[in-house]
């Protein structure tokens, strides 16, 4: 694989310029551009599923678009969405520890 140029990722980069201008004022997430996907740009969540769906509702993307799954033996929560926007394909993705469930002792139930 050749070596790419940074004017390769002019349309992930353009997108960040114009986030970052327009949503200045949101929670700052983890952002990646990569050569590996020159037309991507990603931006994580750690810990902070609110943080990802601030972004979500500013970006207007609708929330039948977000899947949801749970990873890391069901200990991790992850929302993952795609979308379009400056050209630039964007990923929002977010992540957060699943609660720990209180266990409950037998027979600590309501009274019958």
């Amino acid at each position: 694989m050749r070596a790419r140029t940074l004017a390769e990722l002019a349309a992930p980069l353009l997108a960040l310029r114009l986030l970052g201008v327009e949503f200045g004022h949101l929670p700052a997430p983890t952002v990646e551009v990569s050569t590996i996907y020159p037309e991507r740009l990603e931006l994580t969540f750690h810990d902070d599923l609110a943080a990802f769906e601030v972004w979500r509702e500013a970006l207007n993307i609708n929330p039948e678009s977000v899947v949801h799954r749970v990873q890391v033996g069901g200990q991790t929560n992850v929302l993952r969405v795609h979308a379009t926007y400056a050209g630039a394909e964007l990923m929002l993705i977010g992540y957060a520890r699943v609660p720990a469930v209180e266990p409950v002792l037998a027979g600590s139930g309501v009274p019958s």
